[in-house]
């Protein structure tokens, strides 16, 4: 089956230069799609809220800073809203599920919401890649966006796919009802990867957009440093990793601990199928983090020797996190 290479929306925030923004009403315009490609639906429906992006055939290549295969879709948050969760999809027009190796990158960002994780850049607060994994937070815990926020989607399609019609791809995301009590979670993005557009110049030698550099029949290990910018309390924890990855884990050094461990489902050949529920971090009590200690992201890659595609590795997570202290609740 061919692989995907992804470049995850949590590891590339919204580059400076397309950071334009024509406001045009109650919708806000994008640069023209040609005529071979499909168009970018946002949807509200009850308590969803469902992009949809296509049709459109495939292979397609990328365009722009953020590898886009359709326009970037700029638009206003219907509502005041609380984020629960987020799902994704990728299927023909006809109902054919596809694998997740054909979604590169679903990335939504906040233009009004600073990213905890690279100050200066604005917030990136949900996406998919190839995992595909549903993610749901705990119950009473949501990430606010106001009405009329300024939010973009982005979606790439992975350019070496096998010639396929009519492709669609779905997010959607969980809103919680209007005038349910919510208690406020933050995206934040932290990955043995360079997770900031404004650091990728301090990117190493082995590590491009599409990740660490790999060696087939060899487990690599590779691992970073970090520190985190905030005191908080993570809620959720969403993986993220490559064909080929077998592990993903948080230790807080400082105090000697452990703080995620996440073990992908793998097919017989090492592709990745997603994260199953009981590899997904997600707690109402949360365990905390401080701007103090020494924490290292790790992550651990085998592909098979007979392995012929040019992969590349990626270990992330995408935390929720509430600010202030874990006894707050």
């Amino acid at each position: 089956m061919s692989r995907m290479v992804l470049l995850l929306c949590s590891l590339v925030l919204f580059a400076p230069s397309e950071w334009a923004w024509a406001d045009q009403g109650n919708h806000v315009g994008h640069a023209p799609a040609s005529a071979s490609k499909g168009a970018t639906k946002v949807t509200l429906d009850g308590n969803t809220l469902t992009l949809t992006f296509g049709p459109i055939d495939l292979p397609v290549g990328h365009s722009g800073e953020l590898a886009s295969s359709l326009p970037l879709h700029f638009f206003k948050a219907p509502k005041d809203m609380d984020v629960t969760g987020f799902k994704s999809r990728i299927f023909t027009i006809d109902g054919r599920e596809l694998p997740g190796q054909y979604l590169h990158h679903i990335l939504l960002q906040n233009l009004e919401e600073k990213s905890l994780s690279c100050p200066g850049e604005p917030t990136y607060f949900a996406g998919a890649g190839i995992e595909v994994t549903d993610a749901k937070f705990p119950p009473g815990y949501g990430v606010p966006i106001k009405k009329d926020s300024k939010l973009i989607a982005i979606v790439a399609f992975y350019h070496k796919v096998p010639p396929t019609k009519d492709v669609l791809a779905t997010f959607t995301m969980d809103l919680a009802p209007d005038g349910a009590p919510m208690k406020t979670v933050k995206a934040y993005t932290v990955g043995v990867n360079v997770v900031c557009y404004s650091q990728f110049s301090q990117r190493p030698a082995n590590e491009s957009d599409e990740g660490r550099a790999l060696k087939v029949g060899l487990v690599q290990v590779d691992t970073k440093p970090l520190r985190f910018t905030i005191d908080g309390c993570v809620k959720y924890a969403y993986p993220h990793g490559h064909d080929g990855l077998l592990l993903i884990a948080l230790d807080n050094k400082t105090t000697n601990e452990t703080l995620l461990r996440s073990v992908p489902d793998v097919d017989s050949t090492g592709n990745l199928r997603g994260f199953l529920p009981h590899q997904i971090y997600s707690n109402t009590k949360g365990f905390p983090i401080n701007p103090k200690d020494d924490y290292e992201m790790t992550m651990v890659y085998h592909l098979n020797r007979q392995e012929s595609m040019d992969l590349h590795g990626m270990g992330n997570y995408l935390l929720y996190v509430m600010p202030g202290s874990c006894d707050q609740g």
